[in-house]
Parts: C-alpha cells; structure tokens; sequence
C-alpha cells in the first residue's frame, strides 16, 4: 500500500526545500567515505596511541585495517536510572564485537543530566542547552577517526537527540542506537499524579510526597510515563535505528543483555568493510523523519520534540517546519493511551503489543513509509517482528502482535482513540505556538479568560499559595526561552494548575518556555515564538488582557485593539539572577547564538 496523499504531499514538500542543502549535506558524507578506515592512513604513531592500553588481540586486529573497530559513545552515569544500566553495556559489546572479528573501544562519555532531578531547580535552564553540547562531545569522541561505526548508549530528554546530531556530522560511519528498556512498573502514575495535587493542595506532607515518589521511580532503567525519554525510544526505532523491538525491554534482563550484544554485530556487519554498508547519514533522510513525526503524533508522544526533530532533521540537511508537524496530525489518528494520555504506563503498552503493533498498523494505514534505509537492513516491513530468546539464550524473531493485548491502551487505525495526533501548532498576533491536546478533555480544548502574568514559575506557585488565582484565567508565564534562561521546564506548574481546573475554574497556560513530555490535562501553549527575550508579543501583554488559547482552529489570540496592542512597549524582566550560579554563566554564549523554538532552538547554523 503506498502512502496516504497528505504523507506523501507533505514528504515532497520536505524534500523540495530541503534539495539544496541535503544535497550538500549527502556530498559531504559521501567525500568522508572515500578514505575507509581513516585509521589505516593514520601515522604510527596517533594509531599507537589509539590502542596503546588494548589487549594483545585487539592491538593486531587494530594495527591492521581489515577488521572492524566499534565506537561506544556512552551516556552512562550511576545517578540516573535510566543511565545507570550501561554500566555493563561495554564489555557486553566489546565481548559481541570479538567473537565477531572486530575491536569495540568507548569513544568517549556525554553527559546525561535528569529533568526529574532539576525540576524546578536552577540546573534545569541548562537542560535544553545540553542537547547542543551533548552533540559537540559526540563529535570530539569520533574526531580521533579510529572507527569503522559506533553504537549510541544514551535513553533520556536532550541526549538521545543530541547523540543523533552528533552522529549525523559523522553521517559516513553506520550507527546503531542501543536502549537500556525501561524500569519496572511501579507505583501507578495516576496515583503518583494524584499525591501531587494532594501535595499542591497542604493535604498531605512532604513524607507521603517522597514516599509516592520512590514507589514510581524505584529502580533502573527510563521513568516509566510517556515523557520525552520514551518517545526518543519509540523514535529511534520507527525510524529505523534501533533493533526491531528493542526499545521497551527491561533492563537486566537477558533478553536485553542479547538484544544489546546482537546492536553491536549488526553495528560491525554494516560498516564500509563489508557488503552491506549503511551509513546514518542515509537512514535519516526525509521519508525517516516523516515516519517519526507521524509516530510521534499517533502515541500522543513529547512536545519536546517539536524543538529535537527539527535539530535532528536540520543536522540531516533537511528543513522540517511546525507546519509539516500541523499537517501530519490532520491524518494521523491517536493509537495508545499512555500516561499522561491516559492510565498505562510503557510497560503496559511493550506488553499490549508495542512497537511491533504500532509500526503495523500505521503501515497497513498508509501512515508510514516502508521504503526506507534501516540498521536492520530492511525497510519498514522488516520491524514487524519481536525479539525473544531461544533455548540457547540467543534471540528468536517472531512476528508482531496482529491485535492488540487491550485496547484501552493502544489500538489500531480502524478504531483511534481520536482521529487526529495529539499535537497541534497555534498561531496569532502572540506568535506561534505547540499544544498538546491528547491528554486535554475535549470541553477544554478552547479557553477564552483574562490573562494572569508571571515571570517565573515561582512566582505563579507562590500566588497560588495565597489563594489568590480565582476564577477562569489564562496563566502568561513569559521570559522562559532559550535566549532568556536556556528554556526549562516548567512541569512543576502543572499540580497547582490541575488543582484549580479540578475545582472547576476554567485555566489555560501560555508560555515561551517548555512543558515538556509529562504535559498534564491542562491546554497549555508552549514554546510561544518570538520569545519575551527576542522581541515576542507575549511581553506586550498586561494582566486583564483577554487571551484565546483555541485548538480545534489552532489560534493564539490576545482580543485587545490591535493597534494599542502593537503600540504598547514590552515590559521587561531583569534575568540577572538566571545568568549566573550552577555553570549557567558558562551558556552565555549559547544564549547569545541559540535560534528560535521553531527553528530547533539550538546554537547550530541551519
């Protein structure tokens, strides 16, 4: 079946603009290509260095050329759950990588902060700007030119995306990413969600806050919601860099341990010493980054991502817009409820038929394309497959899931749980904007109220403290972007907002900062462009203003007289306070360079 015309209209459309400087992009990798290994024209010496603290047996396949050598980038850290499992990914690899004829060595570490950790912390207005530097040490862990591919260790918010642009300025060596599964479930997000408010609210203490807290984040592996983190696994494997089926496999396990062991073979059978090269530079291309918006709209996954495709896309030469991500949710329907879209967490959904099922009802759809470049070295129809183990503990492929295992979590095309993807882009005279509407009931998908104005999240919790957030109001909170204070999320706005919806007090949110992928129940339109600190209308509003935040017509309204509106001078914040303390005096630079939220808000020319 080919591709439904809105996908494939839309794909065209990506592609045209995107000629000039894909092309220019695919030459590149192709010129770095030509000198294959770079490490066989390294002099004596630099390549005695590059294997000086190897074994015996890894110093003579490497003072050759003939056998592959597998970079490891790694964002392991023994502080975060998520990361803490590639610990022992390395000498999985390396051991895979040896019996296959190669040498595996880690490249080099990025950094992995944690958004759970710096929620409402200072150390949250770095987080975006991690992305960014997280691809920079990317490519200085692959500058030495040692390897012939490289596997990707990396799970969470910032580092998947800036793992993929780093290895697309290396787009001539193959790449395989390799997740570490989620933890096992724990305490229920809903009843989690439900100590928040509960904590909102001063009904319960700080010890029934943390003890609810522990119980949902309780072991290794990725947080267990649908945030960021695990739409960049689902990400990664419907765009075909992953494994079939990897991406929601628990750690520890040895299905996950076979599962990381088989990344690392099929890492070095892909390499240009052998007859099926793939480089990643040709697996990210327009029908992949098509395939990932549309997956992203069908799982209600991350807002965030309306910033990482676009870095991600742009690193490829390709130029994806917010009104691709519009125009792809238009056909897209809503498959899986998965908190905060709904009750289950990615553990419920792995086992109600995951990947496999997803990938083949969007496909049988039309919603996908199957004709693309993968690392598994088929096209799409190649991931409608799961991995278990064999008798031997070797991995047994068999077919996906054809039914859902509940359809109250995840469902095929013929009976969504909405008939469009859970993301909409707004636009009026205040900008753009992102909301995401599929964990918003339908009756609040229009908010119409007199505008509130912060400058900070403190400062609305703090008004909410006092009881003074009465009635229906649209909360402004502005002076949270990129070039003000690094963009962070602003999650913690969620409890006391969802505790004045629930009262029945009609609220919306409009912000130039980020919601993040835990967005809750309440309309918020994020990632407002122009910003506060870049001139945006947003600073023109005044406490009173009438704002409306409508997206069943996807508008941004401030219904004031345009022309005083226009008149009026923006009020302005004084950010000293943000530009100094844990290192945020060292991203002066990236809030100087840093482009716009719908350009990717990144430091990296398009």
């Amino acid at each position: 079946m080919t591709v439904q015309a809105r996908i494939g209209e839309v794909t065209e459309r990506i592609a045209r603009r995107s000629r000039d400087a894909r092309t220019r992009y695919l030459e590149r990798i192709a010129a770095a290509a030509e000198a294959k290994p770079r490490r066989g024209h390294l002099g004596c010496a630099n390549l005695a260095h590059g294997f000086a603290a190897c074994g015996p047996q890894d110093k003579e396949r490497l003072a050759g050329s003939d056998a592959p050598n597998l970079g490891i980038v790694t964002a392991y850290n023994d502080m975060l759950s998520a990361h803490q499992p590639f610990e022992r990914f390395p000498e999985l690899i390396r051991a895979a990588v040896r019996e296959a004829g190669g040498t595996a060595q880690v490249a080099g570490g990025v950094p992995a902060m944690c958004d759970g950790v710096t929620q409402g912390e200072a150390g949250m207005e770095l987080s975006l700007f991690s992305r960014d530097v997280i691809a920079l040490s990317t490519a200085v862990a692959l500058s030495h030119q040692m390897f012939d591919a490289a596997v990707f260790l990396g799970v969470c918010d910032k580092i998947v995306p800036g793992l993929v642009i780093g290895a697309l300025s290396f787009g001539h060596l193959p790449a395989v990413f390799v997740p570490a599964g989620p933890m096992t479930s724990g305490l229920s997000n809903d009843e989690k969600a439900k100590t928040r408010q509960l904590y909102a609210e001063g009904k319960v203490g700080r010890d029934a806050l943390l003890e609810s807290e522990m119980k949902s984040y309780h072991g290794p592996g990725t947080c267990t919601f649908y945030g960021t983190a695990n739409s960049n696994q689902m990400l990664m494997e419907i765009m075909g860099l992953h494994l079939p089926g990897a991406s929601f496999v628990n750690p520890n396990t040895s299905l996950r341990d076979a599962l990381t062991q088989a990344a690392a073979r099929r890492a070095i059978a892909i390499t240009a010493l052998g007859n099926e090269y793939t480089p990643v530079g040709r697996i990210i291309d327009e029908k992949a980054v098509v395939n990932g918006v549309v997956g992203l709209h069908a799982t209600g996954g991350s807002t965030n991502h309306t910033l990482h495709l676009v870095a991600m896309a742009a690193a490829a030469g390709i130029t994806l817009t917010w009104d691709d991500f519009a125009d792809l949710a238009e056909v897209t329907p809503l498959l899986a409820r998965v908190y905060p879209n709904g009750k289950a967490d990615v553990n419920h959904f792995h086992a109600a038929g995951g990947m496999g099922f997803l990938i083949r009802e969007l496909l049988g759809g039309g919603l996908l394309h199957r004709d693309v470049t993968t690392v598994w070295g088929t096209g799409l129809d190649g991931y409608l497959v799961e991995p278990g183990l064999d008798e031997n503990g070797g991995i047994a492929w068999r077919e996906a899931a054809s039914e859902s295992g509940n359809t109250d979590i995840l469902r095929g095309v013929g009976e969504p749980f909405q008939p469009t993807g859970g993301l909409r882009v707004l636009d009026g005279p205040l900008g753009r904007a992102v909301i995401k509407t599929s964990a918003v009931a339908p009756e609040r998908h229009v908010v119409e109220a007199p505008a509130r104005v912060f400058h900070s999240q403190e400062e609305l919790q703090a008004a909410f403290k006092a009881g003074v957030l009465t009635g229906d109001f649209v909360a402004v909170v502005r002076y949270q972007g990129p070039k003000a204070n690094g963009m962070p999320e602003l999650h913690k706005l969620t409890p006391p907002l969802t505790v004045l919806q629930d009262r029945g007090q009609r609220v919306a949110l409009v912000t130039d900062g980020r919601m993040s992928g835990a967005s809750g129940k309440v309309p918020a339109a994020i990632h407002v462009t122009p910003e506060a600190a870049d001139g945006g209308a947003i600073a023109r509003i005044r406490d009173g203003d009438i704002i409306r935040v409508d997206a069943l017509s996807g508008r941004l309204d401030v219904l004031v007289d345009a022309t005083e509106f226009a008149a009026r001078a923006p009020v302005e914040a004084d950010l000293s306070a943000s530009h100094v303390g844990v290192g945020r005096e060292l991203f002066a630079g990236f809030r100087h360079l840093v482009g716009t939220a719908d350009k990717g808000a990144t430091v990296f020319p398009a």
